[in-house]
């Protein structure tokens, strides 16, 4: 069933012109994700088919059919939640390139984040602290709920919330904008270590 859902996936997605970059940016992952997807690796779950379809312009129903409910693995999913998308776009390239053999998924709506959260493990959650309406110091804490072993990682351009991060067991602290070199150091503190990459052949 897998490879049935990304032989669709790729042929939609070619008979559209659309490459697996521009997919990728329009859902906010990053390609290998689609790669992953079109090579039958993984699935993607109900909420990133939404994504999917809306991107493609696709009835929703065209893929879910072909779609079996995703499996709990031991996959290393990572999101980051910004609300402003040029920080989650410029975020993903940079997690990527420390953690090759993640899974990373960009949001800019604390609700989408949530209900991602609430249905695939979530390894790594890169926070945004100001988003508006709701403070990422609060979510962080509804992460923890659905997941106790995430890893909350926060971003900020301010250096002042630095205490007040600590304080909620998160893991890491970030400025923005994220550097490789930041995120290396950062990774080596996570409360609950991760599957380290695939050694270079």
């Amino acid at each position: 069933m897998k490879k049935d859902f990304a032989e669709t996936l790729k042929r939609i997605r070619t008979l559209k012109g659309i490459t697996q970059q521009e997919l990728a940016e329009k859902i906010f992952v990053t390609r290998s994700v689609i790669a992953k997807w079109e090579s039958a690796v993984n699935l993607p779950d109900i909420f990133m088919i939404e994504r999917i379809c809306k991107a493609l312009d696709v009835n929703e129903y065209d893929l879910i059919k072909i779609l079996l409910k995703n499996e709990d693995n031991d996959e290393l999913n990572v999101i980051i939640l910004d609300d402003r998308k040029i920080i989650v776009k410029g975020s993903l390239p940079v997690i990527e390139s420390v953690l090759p053999n993640a899974n990373i998924f960009g949001f800019t709506r604390p609700s989408e984040a949530i209900d991602f959260a609430q249905k695939n493990k979530v390894s790594i959650a890169f926070l945004d602290i100001e988003l508006g309406a709701i403070n990422g110091l609060d979510l962080s804490k509804k992460f923890l709920e659905i997941n106790p072993q995430t890893n909350i990682i926060f971003l900020t351009a301010y250096i002042d919330y630095s205490f007040e991060a600590w304080s909620t067991g998160a893991s890491g602290y970030l400025l923005k904008p994220i550097t490789a070199e930041n995120l290396k150091n950062q990774l080596k503190n996570l409360r609950y270590p991760i599957p380290a990459p695939p050694p270079k052949i």
